[in-house]
Formats: C-alpha cells, sequence, structure tokens
C-alpha cells in the first residue's frame, strides 16, 4: 500500500516514540494487596504497603484526605472564615441554602465522592470534588502541601451552578492540559418523559435543586423526586453535558456546560496532547462513543462531533476486536443549543415518534433505534426528524437518538474509563460489562427490536479494558478527510475479567478484575491503573496495576463493603511529588447494606497514595 508523505511521517514518529519509551522506561512494582478475607478488612481501605520504584523499595499506603460530611471553615477567596463552617458534600439549592434531608432535618450529605481534581491558581493549591448524585454538587477546597508532600485541608465551599441550573450526577472526569477541571454528567433525564407526561421518580430527584419545589426525598444513592413537580421546575435538557471549571486566582470560580460536545450519559471527556480532540464516554445499556474535535485548541464551546461505528473483526475471549469508523454528526456551536434551551425546545418539537412496532412504524417513514442509556427493556425506539427542526440542536440535544439514525454503533455496555499511552500512541478505555446490546441480538438478550447488532461478541458480565491503536490520516463514514492526529482507529480487548461459579458474592475471579471502570496511565512506566465499580462480581471493590510489558495485574488497593473505587488519577508532579488520586464511594451503599455498620462508615473517602516524581 502506497503512504502519503503525511502519513509516512507520522508512522516514523510513532515508531521512534515506542523505541524511545522503552529506551527511557522506568520500572514500578506494588506489593500486592490481599483479597479481604476477614470482616474488619472488609471494613477498611487497604494499599499496598510498598511499592518498588527502579530498584529501589519504599514504604506506600493510602492517606485520607477528606471525608463527606468533614466539617472546615468556609472557604471566602483564599482564605478561611474564623467563624462560618461547610461540611464537604453538603447538598444545596439553586439560592445558596442547604438542601435539607426530610427525614433527618439538617442538610443532606451525599457520600457518592468522584471525581477530584488538582488546581493550581495564584499560587495556591486547590482541590476541585464533584459528587454523583441529583442533584449534583462540586466542591473548591483550598489545600496546605507540606514540604514532605502530605496535603491537608484548610477551608472548603460548594462552586456556585446556578446560573447553569445546577448540576447532576457528577460521574468521572479529567484535569484538561490547560488546567482546569472537565467533569461530567451522567445518566441525563430522558425528555421524551417530560413529552410523554411519564417523569419518573429517578429523574425528578432535580427538582429540589429549586426553591419552592417540594416531594424531594433524600437518599444517599437514590434521591427521588415528585414527577409533578419536574415538570414544573425542571427542563431535563439543562441535564448531561461535560462542565468545565476553572479556578481563578482569587479562588473564584467560572463554570461552563458544554453543549457543543453533545448530551449524553457523560462517565468523562479526555482531551488528548493536541488540546482540542475529546474523547466521551457514554454510561449504561446501548449506548455511545464519542469524539470531539474543538475547532480552537484549548476551548470547548464549539466543534464537530463524531461518534465510533464497531465493524466487527473477531470475537475473543478478551471482548472481541474491531475497527472503527467515525460518523459525523456535524458542527454546532454551545450558544446555538443553550439558545434552543432556553426558548424550551421539546422533545416533541424534535421527532415523530410511536410506540407502535416496527411494522407499523417503519410504514410512517420512521427508523427503529437503540437510543440507550435506560435498559434493553425501554431501549427500543420508533422515530424520525421532523421536517424542518435544526439538525445541529437535535445532534447535540438528542446525540445519541441522532447518531442511531445516522448509522453509528449504539450497542455499547457501560462504556467507562479513558486514558491515554503517548509512548505507544494507545488510548485505553474500560466496558464494564459485555452484554446485552454488545451481544448478538435476540429475543432472549432483549436487544434485537432497533439497532444495526454491529456488536457480535461473546457475553462477559466480569467486563473487559481495550486499547485502541491512535493515528494517522482518517476519513469519517462520508469520506471526509478528520482533522486530528490522535483519532482512533482499531479496537482491542487488552484484559478481560473471568466469570466463576460457587461464590455469589464474588461472581468474578478474585485474581483479576471485575467491572473495569475508572482507568489511568502512569507514562514512562508501562503502567495502566484499573479501578472497578462492582457489586457481585467482587465483594470489595479493588485497584489494580495492569503492566503492559509482561500482562501481570497486581491488586493495589481494595475498598470497604458495598463502596467503589472512583476515579483513580495519577498526577506525575505536584510541587516536587507524585499522587495516586483515590476515592472510596458510597461505602455499604451499592449492596451489603445490611452487614452492621454505623453511620459514620457510610461516609465516603478522598484520598491519595503519595510517590516521588517519576523519571
Amino acid at each position: 500500500m502506497k503512504m502519503s508523505l503525511k502519513s509516512t511521517t507520522l508512522a516514523v514518529a510513532m515508531t521512534a516514540a515506542v523505541g524511545a519509551s522503552a529506551a527511557h522506561a522506568g520500572q514500578i512494582a506494588f506489593d500486592p494487596t490481599p483479597f479481604p478475607t476477614t470482616d474488619a478488612e472488609m471494613r477498611s481501605v487497604k494499599t499496598s504497603p510498598n511499592v518498588q520504584i527502579n530498584g529501589t523499595w519504599q514504604t506506600s499506603g493510602f492517606t485520607t484526605l477528606l471525608r463527606s460530611g468533614d466539617e472546615l471553615p468556609l472557604l471566602v477567596g483564599t482564605s478561611a472564615d474564623p467563624v462560618l463552617k461547610a461540611r464537604f458534600g453538603g447538598l444545596i439549592k439553586s439560592d445558596g441554602s442547604a438542601l435539607i434531608d426530610p427525614a433527618t432535618g439538617s442538610q443532606a450529605i451525599s457520600d457518592s465522592i468522584d471525581f477530584n481534581s488538582f488546581i493550581r491558581a495564584g499560587g495556591n493549591l486547590f482541590l476541585v470534588s464533584h459528587f454523583e448524585t441529583r442533584p449534583g454538587v462540586m466542591y473548591l477546597t483550598l489545600l496546605n502541601q507540606a514540604a514532605t508532600g502530605i496535603l491537608t485541608p484548610v477551608a472548603t465551599r460548594p462552586i456556585d451552578f446556578s446560573a447553569l441550573k445546577g448540576g447532576w450526577v457528577h460521574c468521572a472526569g479529567t484535569v484538561t492540559p490547560w488546567g482546569t477541571h472537565l467533569g461530567s454528567e451522567e445518566y441525563e433525564p430522558n425528555a421524551r418523559q417530560w413529552a410523554d407526561n411519564t417523569i419518573d421518580t429517578y429523574n425528578a430527584a432535580m427538582s429540589g435543586y429549586f426553591p419552592g419545589a417540594t416531594g424531594w426525598t433524600f437518599n444517599k444513592n437514590n434521591p427521588t423526586g415528585t414527577p409533578s413537580i419536574a415538570a414544573t421546575f425542571m427542563n431535563p435538557y439543562n441535564y448531561g453535558w461535560l462542565v468545565e471549571v476553572k479556578v481563578n486566582p482569587n479562588a473564584s470560580t467560572d463554570v461552563a456546560k458544554h453543549y457543543a460536545m453533545g448530551r449524553s450519559a457523560n462517565e468523562l471527556g479526555y482531551v488528548m496532547p493536541d488540546n482540542k480532540t475529546v474523547y466521551i464516554t457514554d454510561d449504561g445499556t446501548n449506548t455511545l462513543f464519542e469524539m470531539f474535535i474543538a475547532d480552537t485548541p484549548g476551548d470547548l464551546s464549539a466543534g464537530t462531533l463524531y461518534t465510533a461505528k464497531w465493524v466487527q473483526v473477531a470475537n475473543n475471549a478478551k471482548g472481541g476486536s474491531a475497527r472503527l469508523e467515525w460518523v459525523n454528526l456535524g458542527h454546532a456551536t454551545s450558544a446555538q443549543v443553550k439558545t434552543a434551551i432556553d426558548a424550551g425546545v421539546k422533545f416533541s418539537d424534535l421527532f415523530d415518534y410511536t410506540t407502535e412496532e416496527p411494522a407499523a412504524c417503519l410504514a410512517g417513514g420512521r427508523k427503529t433505534i437503540n437510543k440507550g442509556h435506560e435498559g434493553a427493556a425501554t431501549d427500543y425506539e420508533c422515530l424520525k426528524i421532523k421536517t424542518g427542526a435544526d439538525e445541529a440542536v437535535i445532534s447535540r440535544l438528542e446525540t445519541r437518538r441522532y447518531a442511531a439514525l445516522k448509522g453509528a454503533t449504539t450497542e455499547f455496555r457501560k462504556v467507562e474509563g479513558f486514558t491515554y499511552n503517548p509512548e505507544r500512541r494507545t488510548a485505553y478505555i474500560a466496558m464494564s460489562e459485555i452484554n446485552k446490546g454488545m451481544l448478538v441480538a435476540t429475543a432472549a438478550a432483549g436487544n434485537h427490536k432497533g439497532g444495526n447488532d454491529h456488536i457480535q461478541v461473546t457475553r462477559n458480565d466480569c467486563g473487559a479494558v481495550y486499547a485502541m491503536r491512535v493515528g494517522g490520516l482518517v476519513r469519517d463514514t462520508a469520506g471526509n478527510l478528520i482533522t486530528s492526529d490522535y483519532v482512533a482507529r482499531t479496537i482491542d480487548g487488552l484484559v478481560a475479567g473471568k466469570p466463576v461459579g460457587g461464590d455469589p458474592l464474588n461472581t468474578c475471579d478474585k485474581n483479576g478484575i471485575a467491572n473495569p471502570d475508572n482507568l489511568t496511565y502512569l507514562p514512562r512506566y508501562n503502567s495502566l491503573i484499573i479501578g472497578e465499580d462492582t457489586g457481585a462480581g467482587h465483594r470489595n471493590d479493588a485497584v489494580w496495576n495492569y503492566n503492559l510489558l509482561d500482562g501481570k495485574l497486581t491488586r493495589i488497593q481494595t475498598t470497604p463493603y458495598g463502596s467503589e473505587t472512583t476515579s483513580p488519577y495519577w498526577y506525575p508532579d505536584l510541587s516536587g511529588h507524585g499522587y495516586l488520586m483515590s476515592a472510596v464511594q458510597h461505602p455499604y451503599g451499592e449492596s451489603d447494606q445490611a452487614v452492621p455498620h454505623t453511620p459514620a462508615e457510610e461516609r465516603g473517602y478522598v484520598g491519595y497514595i503519595k510517590f516521588p516524581i517519576l523519571k
């Protein structure tokens, strides 16, 4: 095959980069963390006691920085108020007042801590933390960093989202190359429920954010609301976006929802080294894998959105392999999408839809699709775009439905974490489960009505991590050149969990991963960190180190009963120290609620494992 000058240059550069990384690669090895066996171990955060870096052993361990509900001085400017206090993780209303838990009469506190960003601003070190609940909340915490690298919280405050109608289910996140917090809003509320007057209590929980709304009930893991109240106070199109937080030198914050990047069940957005290519993972059932290319590096307010099409090459025990093609969903700006939201656009303005079965549906010129994310039984839909509707707006407000109509793959199951290895020009992505839409479409699987049945791999409820080759000249499915050197071209299963029988509390092999969730990569050390979000797969969720050279998995952390490991993230150099961030979400919340425990044990953790700078 004849190569162009640009593709030849890129291939040489990729080869040189891999060779250079091999020559200068460091070595890292962790003492394994044993699988918990005693009640005491199952209640604790356990971490590798030692780590070997380039042949030298040093002590390690998890340091707790904050726990949900911690009371700290209120952060005012860059100082701690000597009198006023704030509770880390406390939910608030749009007017800044505390959102009250009706059961206790006091402020509702979320234990669902998720992503945490270290941000430098004005010579100060801050932590931006977001919580995965409805309403969502983010906190800004001023930190003190000792010469030893030990971090101490000084003061905290909630970040004001009132101008954006509040935040929603803030899941995973990343730090952008320009030093901002890029968060997410997962499980976007289904706008069709507002059109059909079928709003469920899950989506209605956001109504508690608005003063004057009633009927909100707090539950740490599943708050609910009254549908009729949500119909009055809540516009579903205000939620389901990537959210960027900039911390200014005076500790004020600028917050933005990036409407140009599309609306889906965002797990996270990951910005590639060119500062303009962003991968977006879409959690749930029958979902997407998206790529956004910004018009201007460092500015996510305008650009072109693409969604992946899986062209299967093979099925295997690691989750299969495929070529990735990219469907162009068009260009949009945040301003034009926000204008439509503010004008009150409704689902019924965008689509002609029906509940009829496929034969009658197709007779009306509609198309059957998988629209995600709620579950296979409810994902089938029959619709078409209304004549005269603005497709640029539809592509962002209803990204998954629009992508399905355009032929993209909407069959992924729980697309979770994403990270990038620049030495190998390889990206990694986690599929927490391989089932439902990823199986051959059958009535038994519940995924046979809509969609294109692009993915046909073997079921694995323990999930897998995939590797994706990045780079080269790539054209979209219409034949147009994609203007990025960071386009994923192939996807191949890298490491998969192993289902086992005999133990209903540990249905995945204890010596391997179960339901991989968030990922982070340690540059030059060939180490891929994998966090779990598992229920019955492993009774105690774990964080693993996967050695890319020899394929060895080492368990480096376990978390308490019923918790989830959220957003492990690598900070290579924070004033002379490296930090592997780790959060523990909702202990006793996902399972094991019946295990005797105190309310204090339910509090979430924010912590880290400290390293020297890895050279």
